[in-house]
């Protein structure tokens, strides 16, 4: 039988899991988008996804600097490869989406859900250190959350996907962190070393989704200095919102 922090951690992982399908909440308000809002879209997109990329990068360092930029490795070579194979099937769809819309979604659902497998990992480790120290992290990354299930929703809602079905997509790509959460919770000292891995893991596929796949997109649907400096802007927010959510 499971142990009452146990299943603590099992419930705090999950609810980090359900917010990110808050960040889709906005779009059941607006329901028609123009080309030009398509591109400012992946601009901001491509803003909270950037820096989220190097906030995954500088936890990493700081447990391993070496494992941490290995994993940036191997996380270019895992999206190239899925790329490549995804590319190759004669006739990709998600749900309505069809052909390059379908890849697309594909591969930001992906490197989302790859980045909660470290988030999972980095829950688990965080009530290693005690369960006041685990609820602030799980707390922390609930909040983080909420903008990743955003930037999946920006790339998957304007192509045509329902609101309902983008939330879906956003709480299923943070799934790992319930399902990883407990095993590292249980094995910390098995689990810890692989966390700067994954995190650097993550972050090398966010940053190549978004220069091959995300900014190329809205730089054709909206003019480039407006794209640039959205994504500018929106990087700067996320840096500002995630100092203030960490304390500093």
């Amino acid at each position: 039988m499971f142990t009452q922090p146990v299943w603590d951690v099992a419930f705090y992982a999950l609810l980090t899991a359900i917010a990110t399908g808050l960040g889709a909440v906005p779009f059941f308000f607006f329901k028609k988008v123009s080309r030009r809002w398509l591109g400012y879209a992946g601009a901001v997109a491509s803003g909270i996804m950037l820096a989220a990329s190097f906030r995954l990068i500088n936890e990493g360092t700081g447990y391993n600097l070496y494992r941490a930029i290995a994993g940036v490795g191997v996380g270019l070579l895992f999206i190239l490869l899925s790329q490549r194979f995804i590319s190759e099937e004669e006739e990709v769809q998600v749900g309505k989406l069809r052909g390059a819309d379908a890849i697309q979604a594909l591969l930001i659902v992906g490197v989302m859900t790859l980045h909660s497998f470290a988030e999972g990992i980095g829950v688990g480790v965080s009530f290693g250190g005690g369960d006041t120290f685990g609820r602030f992290i799980s707390a922390a990354i609930a909040i983080h959350n909420i903008p990743e299930g955003l930037a999946i929703s920006l790339v998957l809602i304007p192509k045509g996907v329902k609101v309902w079905k983008a939330m879906l997509w956003s709480i299923f790509s943070s799934l790992p962190q319930p399902l990883l959460a407990v095993p590292s919770f249980l094995f910390v000292e098995a689990f810890e070393p692989f966390l700067p891995v994954g995190l650097g893991l993550a972050a090398g596929a966010m940053i190549w989704m978004v220069l091959s796949e995300l900014l190329p997109d809205a730089f054709q649907d909206a003019k480039k200095e407006h794209v640039a400096t959205i994504a500018t802007v929106f990087v700067a927010l996320m840096v500002l919102f995630q100092m203030l959510i960490d304390g500093g």
